[in-house]
């Protein structure tokens, strides 16, 4: 399997894809104007279940330093242009697509 993560800022929409086939794709917050979520190629490097605070249940660390995939302790949050650049997620989808995707996975993050 050679799973990626697909993430459109202006759709606020993150895709999971084997190869060339869409398996899901999942709602997501993202950065707001003054701390926009930086687009590029990047990697998972870690996952850090329960990290508390905003992060929800669980955080997904990119190669790009702080910055991760995560999910909220505020799911109105899903769907707007709110957080410090990171991408958040509904903690029940964060989970899922963690327990899919293996580090080293990679996410490409585009307008």
């Amino acid at each position: 399997m050679a799973y990626w993560i697909d993430v459109n800022l202006t759709k606020h929409q993150l895709k999971l894809f084997d190869n060339r086939t869409l398996i899901k794709t999942y709602p997501i917050g993202v950065g707001k104007m003054l701390t926009p979520t930086p687009t590029g190629e990047y990697t998972i490097i870690n996952k850090d279940p329960n990290p508390g605070g905003p992060y929800g249940s669980m955080w997904m660390g990119l190669s790009r330093p702080h910055y991760g995939i995560h999910g909220t302790n505020d799911p109105s949050s899903i769907g707007k242009d709110v957080s410090k650049g990171c991408i958040r997620m509904h903690n029940k989808d964060v989970n899922e697509l963690s327990s899919i995707v293996p580090i080293g996975t990679n996410v490409w993050i585009h307008r």
